[in-house]
């Protein structure tokens, strides 16, 4: 593993591993148990909001391949080569029990399929606003079909909260970063958006689970919280007033909920 650089006050210093062939960036910060953040479709908005976590705890954020600092592999076409991806980067960081996993969104979807076959590395599950279920009394928003200029008003209740994450100006960079995550997404979800075996085998998580959801989620609606709750034995509900897809970025109270029950 390559030494990490850390920036300023922020405590996480970016390290760089390869993972069967893929580089593979990560962010490592605090100290204690082991907890382990699957991000997004998106990372533009940095993680932040996941400071307060190492206070108490030993936080890995990895960038999944075709994201940040990661290398690409269009060989991972589907989710479970990401699964067994974040397997080997388990195995190479030695986290092989009494992890506590928090996936968002579309690492939501990842989390609960690693959860559900290799339940036994796992203490505590979070799943936040996941993506991957078909519930067709509550379908989420066609990622797909939003125009690229109205994509970050779906994210957010208050647009404030990334707005000084966006360029104010035309930047190719940033543009060429959000066609190569999309590309990334597509990728897994374009022809399948749906797991069909999720909601036949979501009961094999038999571990403390926690859903976390904001209320003004357009992309993923709160109300399919409860579907998850249903699915999966014992899972806990905390949902978010004002507050969209990105919850941990814009409710403090939401970080806050998710490192309570992590303890």
């Amino acid at each position: 593993m390559a030494q990490g650089k850390r920036n300023g006050g922020n405590p996480f210093r970016e390290q760089s591993l390869t993972v069967n062939g893929v580089k593979t960036a990560m962010l490592v910060g605090g100290a204690g148990e082991p907890l382990v953040f699957l991000h997004g479709g998106g990372v533009f908005s940095g993680f932040d909001f996941a400071i307060p976590w190492t206070e108490r705890f030993k936080v890995y954020i990895p960038f999944h391949p075709g994201f940040g600092a990661s290398g690409d592999d269009p060989e991972l076409a589907e989710m479970h080569d990401y699964v067994l991806h974040y397997l080997e980067l388990f195995d190479q960081v030695g986290l092989e029990r009494g992890l506590r996993l928090v996936g968002f969104s579309m690492g939501g979807w990842l989390a609960a399929e690693l959860a559900l076959e290799h339940r036994r590395r796992l203490a505590k599950l979070v799943l936040v606003a996941p993506a991957g279920l078909r519930d067709p009394e509550h379908p989420g928003t066609d990622l797909f079909r939003i125009p690229p200029e109205e994509v970050p008003g779906y994210l957010v209740h208050d647009f404030g909260v990334i707005a000084r994450h966006l360029p104010k100006e035309p930047d190719p960079d940033f543009v060429a970063a959000r066609y190569r995550e999309m590309t990334t997404v597509a990728r897994i979800a374009w022809e399948h958006p749906f797991s069909r075996l999720l909601p036949r085998w979501l009961h094999r998580i038999n571990l403390p689970t926690l859903l976390v959801w904001g209320e003004d989620d357009r992309l993923i609606p709160c109300a399919q919280s409860a579907t998850w709750a249903r699915l999966i034995p014992g899972a806990v509900v905390r949902t978010f007033p004002n507050a969209g897809h990105l919850v941990l970025d814009e409710r403090p109270e939401a970080v806050k909920a998710v490192g309570e029950f992590l303890a």
